[in-house]
Order: C-alpha cells, then sequence, then structure tokens
C-alpha cells in the first residue's frame, strides 16, 4: 500500500524543536567529556555518524509514528538496548533508578530487600539482603520473579524503574510473589512484608567460644568498615584469637571498603587487588599499608554463589596471600569494574572500565559472550543442574588459568573463587512444606506472637540462658501447623518430620531477636545466628577447620598444597 499524502503540514512539538538543541548539546559535551576522559576510543567522527543515525530516526519516529511517543521513554530503552551488546554488567539506570539504586549502599529504605538483575526481560534474585524481609520469607539466590501482586514481571520491556516501583513501599504492607525456583517444577507463592532495609551491613559479631569469633558482613556499603573495626574490637577485647569472616550472599558493593578490610589482615607492603583496562588511567594497584587489627591468628573465610565482586576481592587477597582459609562453595565470578557516571538529567551509566585481578594475578569472571546476557544470567542455574552444589568433582575449573598463592598453592582463575575446602549445599531438610511455611510468614507470625504473649516470663533469664536451655515443644509445633493449615498449606507428615528440625531453629531463633535483640541499635543479629549456625554445615565445618587455618597463618603449606583436591 502506498502511504496517504498528509493534508497538512507536519507541525514539530515544542519538545521535538528543542530536541536537536538538546542533543547537540550532549554530543559537545560527550565530545568534550571523550576527548578529556575516554582517551583511546573510536575515532569521534564515527561516533558522530552514530548520533547523527540516532537523531534522525528519533525525529522521525516523533514526527510521522502514527501514535504519541514518549521520546524520554524512547531515548531510554534505546539506551538500554545498546549496553546489552556489552558486558553483563554495564548498565543504564533512569533519573528515578538511579536514585532507588544508590539508596542500597548509601542509605536505608522501605522494600523486600533482595539484590536482583534483570536478563532478558527476566528478574533474577542475586541475592536476598540479609536481615531484610525477603531472607526470612525464604527468598533464594537464583529465584525468577515472575510477578508481584499479580502484575506480571516477566516478558517485554521489564525495566529496573517497574522493579523498584513493585518491590518498594511504605514499610508494614504486603507483596505477594511468584517465584520459579531451581528444582521445582511448581512456582512458590510467597507473601513477604515490606519493612525499613537497613543501612548496616555488619549483621553479626559474637564470641562462638572463649576464642573464637564470627562476623558475617552481608555488604559493602559506606559504613561497612566502621562497623567492621568496631565489631572486631569487640571481639578481640573479649579474648578474640581466630575468627570466623562470613561473606556468603554478599553481593559486593564499594571496592575500596572490601580493600580496607583485607588490609587489616595482611601485614607489610602486599598488593591487595589491581585493575587493568583500555585507558592505562585506570589502571590502578592497592595495596596493604596500614598495621592492621588482625594480622596475627587463624581466619577462615565462607563463601558461596551468592558472594559476588567486593566479597571476592577480599577473598581472593587473603586466599592469595595463605592468610586465610576459603570454605563453602565457588563464588559468583564477577571481576568487572563499573565507574558510576551521573548523567546531566540525573540518570546514571555503570560502564564497565576496568577488570579487577587478585594479587597472584587471577581474574575471577566468569565466562561470558557480548550481547548473551540470559546465558551468563541462569549461570547458578547451570551450576545446580550439573550437580556444583553438591560435589566438588561437578565443579569446572579451567586447568590452563592456574596461579599460585604466596606459599604456592594453586588457584584457578577465570570463574570465581574457588574454596580451599568445598562444602556441599545442605537440603536434607528441605522440603515444600517448609517452603510454603516461608512463603506465608508462618513461622515469623507464630513466633512474634509467642514472644509477645510470653515476654514478661521469657526476659527474666539472659540470652545466654535461653540459647542454652529453651527448647520449641511440640505444644508449640503443634499451634504452628494449626497456624499453616488456617493459611491453606496442606499438611504433610512425611515433609514435617524431615524439616522439623529447621523449623524448630527457626522459632526459636526469632523469638530470641523479638525479646532480647530488637532493643538493639547497632543492627547486629547476634541472637539469630547464634540459634541457626550450629544447624549450618559451611559453619560447622568452619568450626572444625582451624587447624588447617592455623597451619596456613604459621606458613606450613606442606600439607596443604593439595587441598584443592581434597573433596570434603
Amino acid at each position: 500500500m502506498i502511504p496517504e499524502k498528509p493534508n497538512n503540514p507536519i507541525q514539530n512539538s515544542p519538545s521535538v524543536i528543542r530536541l536537536p538543541m538538546v542533543i547537540a548539546i550532549t554530543l559537545v559535551a560527550g565530545v568534550l567529556l571523550g576527548s578529556t576522559f575516554f582517551s583511546g576510543g573510536k575515532k569521534l567522527t564515527d561516533v558522530a555518524r552514530g548520533y547523527a543515525k540516532f537523531r534522525e530516526v528519533l525525529m522521525l519516529v516523533e514526527n510521522n509514528y502514527v501514535d504519541s511517543v514518549n521520546t524520554d521513554e524512547l531515548v531510554d530503552y534505546s539506551i538500554s538496548k545498546m549496553l546489552e551488546k556489552l558486558d553483563p554488567h554495564t548498565a543504564y539506570f533512569n533519573t528515578e533508578e538511579a536514585s532507588a539504586a544508590r539508596s542500597q549502599l548509601e542509605s536505608g529504605f522501605d522494600g523486600i530487600g533482595v539484590e536482583f538483575n534483570i536478563y532478558n526481560d527476566t528478574v533474577y534474585v542475586v541475592t536476598p539482603l540479609s536481615g531484610g524481609p525477603s531472607e526470612t520469607a525464604g527468598i533464594q539466590s537464583g529465584d525468577r520473579i515472575i510477578s508481584v501482586n499479580k502484575e506480571k514481571l516477566s516478558g517485554p520491556g521489564v525495566t529496573n524503574a517497574q522493579v523498584y516501583k513493585l518491590l518498594r513501599g511504605k514499610r508494614g504492607t504486603k507483596v505477594d510473589l511468584a517465584i520459579e525456583r531451581i528444582g521445582l517444577k511448581d512456582n512458590l507463592d510467597f507473601a513477604v512484608v515490606r519493612d525499613r532495609i537497613p543501612t548496616y551491613s555488619v549483621d553479626a559479631a559474637y564470641m562462638v567460644d572463649q576464642e573464637i569469633g564470627y562476623i558475617k558482613v552481608s555488604r559493602f556499603s559506606e559504613t561497612t568498615f566502621d562497623e567492621f573495626k568496631s565489631a572486631l574490637k569487640t571481639l578481640k577485647a573479649d579474648g578474640l584469637k581466630k575468627l570466623i569472616l562470613d561473606l556468603r550472599g554478599n553481593p559486593g558493593g564499594y571496592m575500596e571498603r572490601a580493600t580496607s578490610m583485607a588490609d587489616e589482615f595482611i601485614s607489610g607492603d602486599k598488593l591487595l587487588v589491581y585493575t587493568e583496562g583500555k585507558d592505562s588511567r585506570y589502571d590502578r594497584k592497592t595495596r596493604s599499608h596500614v598495621e592492621g587489627s588482625f594480622e596475627n591468628g587463624a581466619v577462615v573465610v565462607l563463601v558461596d554463589e551468592g558472594s559476588a565482586s567486593a566479597s571476592e576481592i577480599l577473598a581472593g587477597a587473603l586466599q592469595d596471600h595463605d592468610r586465610a582459609l576459603i570454605v563453602g562453595r565457588r563464588s559468583y565470578g564477577k571481576g568487572l569494574v563499573q565507574m558510576p557516571i551521573k548523567l546531566s538529567d540525573g540518570a546514571e551509566l555503570r560502564l564497565t572500565i576496568s577488570r579487577y585481578f587478585t594479587p597472584s594475578g587471577r581474574s575471577i569472571q566468569k565466562p561470558y559472550e557480548k550481547g548473551k546476557g540470559e546465558e551468563y544470567s541462569q549461570d547458578l542455574s547451570h551450576r545446580y543442574e550439573s550437580g556444583e552444589f553438591f560435589s566438588a568433582d561437578s565443579i569446572k575449573v579451567d586447568k590452563s588459568k592456574t596461579y599460585k598463592t604466596d606459599g604456592g598453592r594453586l588457584v584457578y582463575g577465570g570463574g570465581g573463587i574457588m574454596p580451599d575446602i568445598f562444602v556441599p549445599r545442605d537440603t536434607l531438610m528441605n522440603s515444600k512444606y517448609l517452603f510454603e511455611l516461608y512463603a506465608k510468614n508462618i513461622i515469623r507470625e507464630y513466633a512474634l506472637r509467642f514472644a509477645n504473649e510470653n515476654q514478661k516470663k521469657l526476659e527474666k533469664q539472659s540470652f545466654k540462658e535461653y540459647l542454652k536451655s529453651f527448647q520449641v515443644t511440640d505444644e508449640m509445633l503443634a499451634e504452628l501447623v494449626k497456624d499453616a493449615s488456617k493459611a491453606g498449606i496442606k499438611q504433610n507428615e512425611e515433609e514435617l518430620r524431615r524439616s522439623k528440625p529447621i523449623i524448630l531453629s527457626q522459632t526459636k531463633a526469632i523469638i530470641g531477636r523479638y525479646v532480647w535483640g530488637r532493643k538493639q541499635k547497632s543492627g547486629l543479629n547476634n541472637e539469630v545466628f547464634q540459634v541457626l549456625n550450629p544447624m549450618d554445615n559451611v559453619y560447622q565445618k568452619a568450626i572444625q577447620s582451624f587447624g588447617q587455618a592455623g597451619e596456613l597463618e604459621h606458613g606450613n603449606f606442606s600439607s596443604l598444597n593439595t587441598m584443592k583436591g581434597k573433596k570434603e
């Protein structure tokens, strides 16, 4: 069909009249920025040709397209799609998204508390934020959010802004999530109650016994290093000689906080991390330079598939200098450095400018193909399906990327931090019944009700006494199961028996936190971790591994050089 010739000449709207001027000013600013800030790129004439084509198409759409269009939305969408052709971590945030994203690290906010990524129009949970409602509800790394309050959250056009809008909101309000989980045929329905997501990043710091201390770091935010130093000082005053540093589920954050923390453990003038980019101005070496507060004493670091970025920088530095024994599972594998660049309208470009390398020279960035973000995002699913979460024999190690620690132990690059001692994911007590209890907040609601009704009686003893003597009775469990039935969860005796130890410990932990921990202003959840950690197989392996960690500390590597081959 031949297009119909319009009877009236096309009239430019005011926004279109201004558009060439805005783009021209932006281009000039970009040229100046590029010549002084991003040298070494393509010739400016090539960039100018691309700009001219984009401007031409945008104006044709605005002037001639059959329906009204939002030019700002088109530009945002175009930028986002363009960046998908690059690495999986370069990203664009419009003004609203940029503000929301920065609050993850800079200040608290109300929401459900998840770190997420969008790949190929699917929202993937990188990790639930420790201490937040999603973790309490049982959301896991690798989960896919299918819908929020019955609004579809997968498919063409899903944006960061849409996710923030749906997941954040006034504390106390409920969010219904449909989750697709690795290994389960049917989707899971979760009811998550929004809460204040704290600014604190050290979730726990307590003495396990007279010598062993435990510190849990959930992210690397602005205050992380100060919180860590304070926690370490307190534990040292209590007799700290050996330390468990738990970085599981820590998605990263500010690199400088991670290197500052590494410097507290590593003595002398040693390389902690270095970066290399196309532009030499992004090449940087960070070295230890202060007298750290824990340069002597055995250290065990816990990592898993949710430990990423800054977590891997810290774990890698400690491993390469034989300063800590790494226990757990292979970390996420993010070794690309993003520079946040605030744009003129408040939007933000997070541009990958370099790769970082551990002191031994290894890059922990896992493989990716440009423009294939979906495959990259499904890495955790592939690890599960290959059996890697359950057996060290299933870990795919690139034998061509071998490096050596200071003491001569073999370490591998190209796919995260490989643990010195592998510990499988423990799923023996998991069941669909347990997941449904989490999804509908049954355990939490029952525990809070019990704590309220018995608070005066419970407060007569110390938490230490409670931890030692309190037991969740069969009568309490029966009441909890009754609550579940009222909420529409069909009782399954076999699954209840299998998951009973977890249900009992979770109930005890939440009661303890509510009665003794809620008055704290430090952000610590010591009561929860003190109840739950003894059931944690990775934590238990850490306790048992201080003999080997001590060998590392004293420079005795003869019995540890083959540690990579151990299947524990």
